[in-house]
């Protein structure tokens, strides 16, 4: 079964980076990296290849939707989940359109990782 093991947390907020994290289970002996920008982020995708990224949309250096599109145009296959304060319906359009695979708002719940990392692990599985 393909399960995740690296997440790369690309927000320019450590106390957003803190709390994403501390909303994914404990148990799973995941990998954790992070990046405070969306340069910093394409750079770690490139040199980790982690399974899962969350990628916050407003960052200084390199936005989350330049890091979506250079990302996606290394790798097709990249996971990434969109975590925003912003839920406007084009935002949202945009990055599901540049190949993000969903978004969810910010404040984060649980569940709602819980069940993005699930359906993640799900996509995973159908891809290998």
């Amino acid at each position: 079964m393909e399960m995740i093991k690296k997440i790369l947390i690309v927000d320019d907020s450590p106390i957003a980076r803190k709390m994403l994290k501390s909303c994914l289970p404990k148990d799973r002996g995941f990998e954790f990296h992070e990046a405070g920008n969306g340069k910093e982020g394409f750079d770690k995708y490139v040199e980790l290849r982690p399974d899962v990224t969350f990628m916050d949309l407003t960052m200084p250096v390199m936005t989350g939707y330049e890091a979506i599109d250079e990302i996606i145009g290394h790798d097709k296959s990249a996971l990434i989940i969109v975590v925003t304060a912003d839920i406007q319906m084009k935002s949202i359009k945009k990055v599901l359109d540049s190949g993000a695979y969903m978004v969810l708002k910010k404040p984060l719940k649980r569940e709602e990782i819980s069940s993005a990392l699930v359906k993640a692990e799900d996509t995973l599985q159908k891809a290998n």
